[in-house]
């Protein structure tokens, strides 16, 4: 995984109106520069919001991607909750999960 190189990716649309401008007309070109694995090249693609969550993304970062996306705010923390229950516990970055999603539950 490259969640380097993922962050980066969304971090450079977050603030370069041209690169938006382009992603927004051709995001398989934009994608391509970045050294990224199928499932996080797909996952910007889509977009999938949960998944790009569960890969580790920041979710400062990943909030204004949603938004370039046109994803409104609930839908998008909806969307997390949901990439959790369908992709398992955030694998890396500052969210990781260090137990499962049932332990987290159970102490709550």
């Amino acid at each position: 995984m490259s969640l380097y190189q993922l962050s980066k990716l969304l971090y450079e649309l977050n603030r370069d109106d041209t690169l938006k401008t382009r992603f927004r007309a051709d995001p398989r070109d934009i994608v391509s520069g970045y050294t990224l694995s199928e499932e996080e090249r797909e996952a910007i693609l889509r977009p999938d919001i949960g998944l790009l969550y569960v890969l580790g993304v920041n979710g400062q970062i990943l909030m204004h991607f949603a938004a370039l996306c046109g994803i409104e705010w609930s839908d998008y923390l909806q969307r997390m909750r949901d990439g959790v229950k369908q992709h398992g516990p955030v694998r890396a970055g500052i969210y990781a999960m260090t137990t499962s999603v049932d332990e987290k539950i159970a102490g709550a």
